[in-house]
């Protein structure tokens, strides 16, 4: 079976601690790399940029959930989806400093 005082990590155990690695490993990289949409926009001067703002924080929100429920197994697509919110919420503030600018 192998070198006498030497211990076989099961196959069953072996894969579920693999998991676990990965899993903290996407974790960590996941909140590194895609942060919270800051709302900076002026509601006052910018109201419907402002809105739309909210509503990708609230959108980030949810895939946060969402990856949570699904323990973080979603083969790449809720971290690509917040990344792109993250891109949304510096066009948005790019607009708004176009507005601005006229």
């Amino acid at each position: 079976m192998g070198e006498p005082g030497r211990h076989r990590i099961p196959p069953m155990t072996k894969n579920r601690l693999s998991v676990l690695v990965l899993g903290c490993a996407l974790l960590v990289g996941g909140i590194a790399t895609a942060q919270r949409p800051k709302e900076n926009i002026n509601p006052g001067r910018h109201p419907n940029l402002a809105a739309a703002q909210r509503l990708s924080e609230q959108a980030w929100q949810k895939i946060v959930a969402a990856q949570q429920a699904n323990e973080f197994d979603m083969q790449g697509h809720a971290q690509k989806a917040k990344e792109l919110l993250d891109q949304v919420n510096r066009e948005l503030k790019l607009a708004a400093e176009a507005a601005n600018r006229r």
